[in-house]
């Protein structure tokens, strides 16, 4: 299982991470997964999904499932 939000597709990034002297050594930055049931009205059914934090703040925001689906279709892969 690929540690990507399910919504979003956001994954992680990979960078230096760079000392006083300027060594560099490899780091990873991985995002905020959460698992979260979510609940859609038009369709009556729950899904479990692994949600990025900023996902589920948006989705609160719109308020279901098939709304963000509509408004971020262009996030889909």
């Amino acid at each position: 299982m690929a540690r990507a939000c399910d919504l979003t597709g956001k994954k992680g990034l990979v960078g230096n991470r760079v000392s006083h002297a300027k060594n560099r050594t490899k780091m990873k930055q991985m995002p905020n997964l959460q698992t979260k049931r979510v609940f859609d009205p038009e369709t009556g059914q729950t899904i479990k999904l692994r949600l990025s934090t900023r996902a589920i703040r948006t989705l609160d925001k719109v308020g279901s499932l098939s709304k963000f689906l509509r408004k971020y279709s262009h996030l889909l892969n």
